[in-house]
């Protein structure tokens, strides 16, 4: 089972890691470190993004959002954002990583992890034990 980890509550997960009879501990200790590694790279994706790519596309419509805030209409964000099509992309990239991130989370901290993505962990967790310590993973994982 996992253990709560109180410096990020809502990231750990009670039924993600179930244990089975004659299960390593240690083995499910480390699919739990890999699947929170997971979902900690997950999240400083989506923040890079917006760190990154938002402010460019925000920068992008600066003249537009100044006529947004002179005379606001939806009719004028719906031209903006269809006459600058980097800016659309941009923000719809950051909007769409941090919807299917949040969504890929709360799938699984409500139903649990799917046996596909339990057992993709589990196979992951055995090729980082199998390469040893020359994996870039492995001080995080196994050690």
């Amino acid at each position: 089972m996992l253990q709560s980890d109180p410096v990020f509550p809502l990231l750990c997960y009670s039924s993600i890691v179930m244990e089975k009879p004659g299960d390593n501990s240690t083995f499910a200790n480390q699919v739990q470190r890999l699947h929170r590694l997971t979902v900690y790279f997950r999240w400083l994706f989506v923040l890079v993004l917006w760190l990154v790519v938002a402010p460019l596309a925000i920068w992008d419509l600066r003249t537009d959002i100044q006529l947004w805030r002179e005379h606001f209409t939806w009719t004028a964000v719906r031209y903006a954002l269809y006459f600058r099509p980097l800016a659309t992309l941009g923000l719809s990239l950051c909007i769409g990583m941090t919807m299917a991130v949040l969504i890929w989370q709360s799938r699984n901290i409500i139903w649990g992890l799917p046996e596909q993505e339990q057992k993709r962990l589990e196979q992951q967790v055995m090729r980082i034990r199998n390469q040893g310590s020359s994996h870039p993973l492995w001080k995080w994982i196994c050690g």
